[in-house]
């Protein structure tokens, strides 16, 4: 399932050559996906962490298209796919789409830590919404 979410680009983010400074694409990234995370995955970052269960990025890669410039208005996607390897990692597929056409497109990678430490791990509530998603291709 992708999830959308809109946005205007802020002048604030806006820098000396008019256009959004590259910082911020990874921002409404993550702002439309911790509302995705929230709102269809049920799960709420903060109440997770109070009982010990973090869910970190790993990495993720970038791919920066076109620029957003002042008051552009926007879409963010996400999207959620499994491991091809079977790790335990979780991947968001999210793009920025400005006008019908793609802005900057991303990759990011997470999993999950118990917040006293230790090794990576999906939960069972994670493992159950990963079973319907599409895979990462490689």
């Amino acid at each position: 399932m992708e999830y959308i979410k809109s946005y205007v680009a802020k002048d604030e983010h806006i820098d000396v050559q008019n256009i959004m400074d590259g910082l911020y694409y990874p921002f409404y990234m993550e702002y439309c996906r911790h509302d995705y995370i929230r709102e269809v995955l049920g799960f709420d970052l903060q109440e997770e962490a109070e009982k010990g269960f973090l869910l970190v990025l790993s990495e993720y890669k970038i791919q920066f298209v076109r620029s957003l410039k002042k008051d552009d208005e926007f879409v963010v996607t996400c999207q959620l796919l499994g491991d091809p390897d079977g790790l335990p990692k979780i991947h968001f597929k999210q793009e920025i789409i400005c006008k019908g056409k793609i802005m900057t497109k991303a990759v990011f990678t997470g999993t999950c830590i118990p917040a006293t430490g230790g090794r990576p791990y999906l939960p069972e509530k994670v493992n159950q919404l990963l079973k319907d998603s599409p895979v990462l291709s490689r």
